[in-house]
C-alpha cells in the first residue's frame, strides 16, 4: 500500500489551478482519484470563494490546494489606458461595439486578510501562490492552520526566494507552461527558461520538495519528471477536455485543432505574460506589446470584443491559455485522466515525496 505524500496524496499529481475554466467540480475529481486537486481563486468574489469552498468540501474529504495570486494591484494610467482603447478601436468599429461603454471586466484580486478570513475555517491541506508570496503576516496566518505552502517560480533566483521565505515545495514553472508565468523577480521573458532544464537546476539548488511543471501531459513526461528529481508533477493542459472542466466549447475545439500547435507567451489579455493558443489579435498586434495596461487593467477593454466574437462562434479575441504540448489532452473524467498520467510512478509515488 502507497503511503501518502507530505501533501496528504497517494499520487504524486497536482491539478494545476486554472482559473476561467473550472471550478470545485475538477478539484474534487482529482482529489477524490488520489492526487491534489486544485481551486483557482483571484477571480472569484468573496461570496463565490466561501461557496466554492464549502462546495468542495462537500465532494471530497482529500486533501486539496487553493490558489492565490501576490500581485501588486497597479495604479491605472488614464495616458496608457486611452493608447490601449485607441489601440483596439479598429475591432470595436468592426464589432459595432461603443468603446466609451467599456465596462470593468473580471478582476484579479492578490491574496488578502479577507480571503484569509473566508479560508480560515475550511484549513486545506495545501495553500498555493503565483507571483511570488503574500506579506509576512499572511504567510504565517496560512501556516498556522497547518497547510503546507507552495509556490511558483520561474528561474532558479526565484527559487532560492521562495525557499529563503519559507515555502514548503517550489514549482518549477518551465517556459512551456500554459497560462500566466509566475514571473516575480523580474519582467524580462529571456529569463525563462524549459521545464526540464529549470527543475534540473532547482532540484540541485534547494532542500525543498519541487514540483515539475511545464508541457507535461502524459505519464512518460510525469515519470520523466520525476526521474530527473522531481518530487511531484503539476498539469493543468491535459485537464481541460475533462468533463468536469468548465473549457468553453470554442476553446475545446482549438485544443482539438491544429491550432495547439502554436502556442505564445501573450500580455494582450491581461496585461502580464502568458501563453496560449495564437488568435487573430495576437498574430494582428503581436503577442508581447507595450501598450496594454498594467495587470490586471487590460483585461477590462478586451472583454467586449471576446464577448461579441464568441456569440458568434470566433475565438478572435478569447484568451486560450494552453501550454505547449496539448497532446495529453483527453475528453476522459478528471479521475480516470488522473489515474493515466500515474500510471508509470504509482508503484514508488509513496516513497518519492
Amino acid at each position: 500500500m502507497q503511503k501518502p505524500s507530505f501533501l496528504g496524496t497517494l499520487l504524486p499529481l497536482i491539478q494545476a489551478p486554472m482559473a476561467g475554466v473550472q471550478g470545485s467540480a475538477l478539484a474534487a475529481a482529482v482529489s477524490n482519484a488520489g492526487g491534489l486537486g486544485s481551486l483557482p481563486c483571484a477571480m472569484l468574489s468573496q461570496q463565490a470563494l466561501h461557496d466554492e469552498l464549502v462546495q468542495l468540501k462537500g465532494l471530497t474529504d482529500r486533501p486539496f490546494n487553493v490558489n492565490f495570486f501576490c500581485h501588486t494591484p497597479p495604479v491605472a494610467h488614464p495616458d496608457r489606458e486611452a493608447v490601449w482603447r485607441k489601440t483596439l478601436a479598429p475591432y470595436y468599429a468592426e464589432h459595432g461595439l461603443n468603446l466609451s461603454a467599456i465596462p470593468d471586466g473580471p478582476g484579479r484580486a492578490p491574496f488578502s486578510q479577507e480571503a484569509a478570513d473566508i479560508l480560515e475555517p475550511f484549513k486545506p491541506a495545501v495553500v498555493s501562490f503565483h507571483f511570488g508570496l503574500p506579506e509576512p503576516s499572511l504567510l504565517a496566518r496560512v501556516k498556522s492552520w497547518g497547510s503546507k505552502v507552495l509556490s511558483s517560480a520561474t528561474t532558479l533566483d526565484e527559487a532560492l526566494w521562495l525557499q529563503e521565505h519559507g515555502v514548503d515545495a517550489i514549482i518549477a514553472q518551465g517556459l512551456e507552461a500554459g497560462g500566466h508565468r509566475g514571473m516575480f523577480l523580474t519582467e524580462d521573458i529571456t529569463t525563462q527558461m524549459g521545464t526540464f532544464a529549470l527543475l534540473q537546476q532547482v532540484v540541485a539548488a534547494v532542500h525543498v520538495p519541487v514540483i515539475g511543471a511545464g508541457g507535461i501531459s502524459t505519464a512518460q513526461g510525469v515519470s520523466a519528471a520525476m526521474t530527473l528529481g522531481a518530487s511531484a508533477v503539476q498539469i493543468g493542459t491535459a485537464y481541460l477536455l475533462c468533463p468536469e472542466a468548465t473549457t468553453s466549447a470554442l476553446h475545446r475545439q482549438a485544443l482539438l485543432s491544429p491550432a495547439a500547435r502554436h502556442t505564445a507567451l501573450t500580455n494582450l489579455f491581461t496585461g502580464r505574460p502568458a501563453r496560449g493558443i495564437v488568435n487573430r489579435i495576437m498574430r494582428e498586434l503581436g503577442p508581447i506589446s507595450q501598450v496594454p495596461p498594467a495587470f490586471p487593467l487590460a483585461t477590462s477593454a478586451i472583454a467586449p470584443l471576446r464577448a461579441k466574437a464568441e456569440a458568434c462562434a470566433s475565438s478572435d479575441f478569447t484568451p486560450l491559455w494552453s501550454g505547449q504540448n496539448a497532446s495529453g489532452c483527453k475528453p476522459l473524467p478528471a479521475g480516470e485522466l488522473t489515474q493515466e498520467l500515474a500510471e508509470l510512478v504509482q508503484s514508488d509515488s509513496g516513497a518519492r515525496l
